[in-house]
């Protein structure tokens, strides 16, 4: 799939961002200050994107990170609700991916192995036998750099070297966030390589819409994928190549469903095999030509809904269900099992060892892109 995008696609991409960003903006406010300073003396900032609706996103370099999302709920009262550290600290020595941009290749690679052409790579194993999001030291884990900040966006980017946790060529990756006052905050990647390599990049915020320090897990919190298929696992989270239906099973959330219902029902052996739900969802078996929506939850308790748009065709939903107690949140909070969710729109798990998934291949010359749109209101 991600091999020879079109340049419509790309272009598609960079436009959403640009109106996005360009919404309103002399209204919106940013704000630029340091988060911490790196063992090897890099210095890792802070950049918080606010809106006149009372809206705000906060962004630090390292990882590309959304380290905070305020949005008010239904009386207007405002709430973090995006899972992180309060310091870079917990984040160099607790990392759980809060916020965080993940690749070369988010998800899992089978034994973190794959072949280009012929020639055989191996990615770092570090899940299980598996290798997940990019290796031990993936894109979340390095300091990216602030190539630009404007009244609606920062654009940061990151050059990972030839060779880079086992996968070929020199990747220079962007990421663009951006407010505007229709209190949408978009993520653009794109990704560009000088060697025939694999990619597959998104983000991995972690939600709770009752707020990141509230005692109401999101077990209540209803969801709605927009999608009839999800791909069933091994025992290791890999996709065995199956594509089954949701009709008449748990995974079935086309209607808004709580998200605690069956999340713990143990008649489906997938379940039981993620401790929860932690598999892949399919929207659709190739890009879309531009963002369409895929997911929605709301909070009848808050009132605030989450709308997310991705031109990619899975979405990868995971309830939270190795949040053990060993993190503490902004606010103090102990983050425990059920405390969020993630959803991360990608390419599926496993691509370079299933050609029927598509094509994970980025040759030179192209652009690889992936537009994320996160949609806020309260009702």
């Amino acid at each position: 799939m991600a091999g020879n995008p079109s340049r419509l696609s790309v272009a598609a991409a960079v436009t959403v961002a640009c109106l996005l960003a360009g919404a309103h903006a002399a209204s919106a406010e940013t704000a630029r200050k340091p988060f911490g300073m790196l063992p090897d003396g890099g210095a890792v900032e802070a950049i918080t994107l606010k809106n006149h609706k009372g809206v705000s996103a906060t962004v630090i370099t390292y990882g590309a990170s959304l380290q905070a999302l305020t949005t008010p709920d239904r009386k207007g009262k405002g709430a973090d609700i995006a899972l992180g550290y309060a310091d870079l600290g917990h984040y160099l020595s607790q990392p759980q991916y809060f916020g965080a941009t993940v690749g070369r290749f988010a998800n899992r690679i089978a034994r973190g192995q794959y072949s280009i052409d012929g020639a055989a790579f191996q990615a770092p194993v570090n899940n299980g036998v598996n290798s997940l999001h990019g290796g031990t030291k993936g894109f979340d884990k390095v300091n990216w750099s602030v190539v630009r900040v404007t009244d609606t966006s920062v654009e940061l980017e990151y050059v990972s070297p030839d060779g880079d946790m086992g996968y070929p060529g020199q990747m220079t990756v962007d990421a663009t966030y951006s407010l505007n006052e229709n209190n949408e905050l978009s993520i653009v990647y794109t990704a560009k390589t000088t060697k025939t390599t694999i990619v597959n990049i998104t983000n991995h915020a972690y939600w709770n819409l009752a707020g990141e320090g509230s005692e109401r897990p999101v077990y209540d919190q209803r969801l709605t994928l927009l999608a009839d298929a999800y791909l069933p696992t091994d025992a290791g989270a890999i996709p065995t190549g199956e594509v089954r239906k949701v009709a008449g099973t748990v995974f079935d959330f086309r209607k808004p469903t709580p998200i605690g219902a069956r999340v713990r029902d143990a008649s489906d052996t997938q379940i039981v095999y993620g401790r929860g739900y932690d598999h892949n969802w399919v929207a659709s078996r190739t890009r879309a030509p531009k963002p369409r929506l895929m997911a929605v939850v709301e909070d009848p308790v808050s009132g605030r809904k989450l709308e997310l748009l991705s031109d990619q065709p899975g979405i990868q939903f995971y309830s939270g269900n190795f949040l053990d107690g060993t993190s503490s949140g902004k606010s103090g909070h102990i983050y425990r099992e059920g405390d969020a969710f993630v959803l991360e729109p990608q390419i599926f798990p496993d691509t370079p060892n299933q050609p029927a998934f598509g094509s994970a291949l980025l040759h030179p010359g192209e652009t690889y892109s992936n537009t994320l749109i996160y949609r806020f209101s309260a009702k």
